[in-house]
């Protein structure tokens, strides 16, 4: 029996994580039959209630490595001298007591190796070290960098990235950029792991909303003020739009929240944000709705895939649709939302930038889906199989990595 280790893994708070977990879990079962895999986590038994069947499918929720000293040495790192420095803190034995047990790392979470939540080294070292035991680590189905905001970063992350067995990028844009900027043979591409992602039935009645025009789907969150334009409205331009969608197109709105804070920060949480948001369209009445926030990815995935259409900013919110043949518009604040729909529809006009958001654009991008329907439905349905068929084919990668 194959044992594996999650690692860039610590919970489930936000779906999409959730989603990349349980997506390769099934993709390891089908590739190697019965396994074993350490996810690590910051609340087990939050993340075990999440998924209550986990253990049935081989999984072990392990302590995630997060020392106290994480949020210091991060904040270092804003200092030149330090953009350098590996993580200085020793290697503890529990954890090296896991990684020699397992037989590969899959470093998983999507976009870990970027600059989105500053330089990730306390994510790198434990990729590392199971390097330095000698076992092979793969970055699995992720979006990697740029990192040259961060000059002197580049040659360290290069040579971290050089040492893994392979790099499976999960969009075009990750895999040019490891190719031609920083030079990388060791690449493979695949799509990410959540465009596997089964779904659960759960009961819509008590929240689906009324439409005559069929269900919006919509996800916003903190991150379209944390990369837009200072000080812009984005909570009232979306409100607009919400109107023109229901007015104008009869469609009924259901808010998708897909990221919960672990802390009740309002940046975190998906649900609070759009609280206010829909505090602000309630004379629309019945029209608008919000999805219960204790929805898992599985069932979350299944209420998204009974929308019409869907503009989402969280990156697993679009994945859920467009893997489930919605039309979607995907509202990018980093790299991986353009190069995820330039894989799939050989363009970026189904992404809608953070710093364009505006009832207006919104409107628009709405008008392109209702224009499109059709043949995005066509195209989804051919595309997803294909890249399903690729993400089988990297997983059939780690059979070859296994045996030397």
């Amino acid at each position: 029996m194959k044992r594996f280790y999650l690692s860039g893994q610590r919970t489930f708070g936000n779906r999409g994580c959730e989603a990349i977990v349980r997506s390769t879990v099934g993709l390891l079962r089908e590739q190697f039959g019965e396994v074993e895999v350490l996810v690590p986590s910051t609340d087990i038994a939050r993340d075990s209630a999440q998924w209550p069947d986990a253990a049935e499918g081989g999984v072990r929720f392990v302590p995630a490595y997060l020392p106290p000293q994480t949020r210091y040495w991060v904040n270092l790192q804003r200092l030149p001298l330090f953009k350098r420095a590996g993580w200085p803190f020793p290697l503890p034995h529990w954890l090296e007591a896991q990684l020699a047990s397992v037989d590969a790392v899959l470093a998983v979470g999507g976009d870990n190796y970027s600059l989105d939540y500053r330089l990730p080294t306390p994510i790198m070292s434990v990729d590392k070290w199971a390097m330095d035991l000698g076992k092979p680590v793969v970055l699995w189905g992720a979006s990697v960098g740029p990192f040259e905001r961060e000059p002197a970063f580049v040659e360290p992350i290069t040579r971290h990235l050089a040492r893994m067995r392979f790099v499976a990028t999960r969009e075009s844009v990750s895999h040019d950029y490891l190719l031609h900027k920083l030079g990388l043979r060791n690449l493979v591409r695949m799509a990410d792991p959540a465009f596997m992602l089964a779904k659960q039935p759960v009961d819509l009645a008590p929240f689906w909303p009324m439409g005559e025009g069929h269900v919006l789907g919509l996800n916003v969150s903190q991150l379209l003020e944390r990369y837009g334009k200072a000080g812009h409205d984005v909570r009232g331009e979306v409100a607009g739009f919400i109107r023109h969608a229901v007015r104008e197109r009869g469609l009924g709105v259901l808010l998708v929240p897909h990221a919960n804070s672990l802390r009740g920060r309002v940046q975190d949480d998906d649900a609070q944000y759009m609280a206010a948001l829909l505090d602000q369209v309630a004379d629309l009445g019945g029209a608008v709705t919000m999805m219960p926030n204790d929805f898992n990815a599985v069932q979350t995935k299944y209420v998204i895939s009974r929308l019409r259409f869907f503009i989402g900013a969280r990156t697993h919110a679009t994945i859920a649709a467009l893997s489930s043949g919605v039309p979607t518009v995907s509202i990018a604040y980093s790299v991986k939302a353009r190069g995820i729909n330039h894989d799939l529809f050989g363009s970026e006009e189904p992404v809608l930038s953070s710093l364009d958001i505006s009832a207006q654009a919104l409107q628009r991008s709405l008008d392109w889906l209702v224009r499109e329907e059709g043949t995005l439905r066509l195209l989804l349905y051919r595309r997803i199989e294909e890249l399903q068929a690729q993400t089988r084919m990297a997983t059939a990668r780690l059979s070859e990595v296994l045996v030397h």
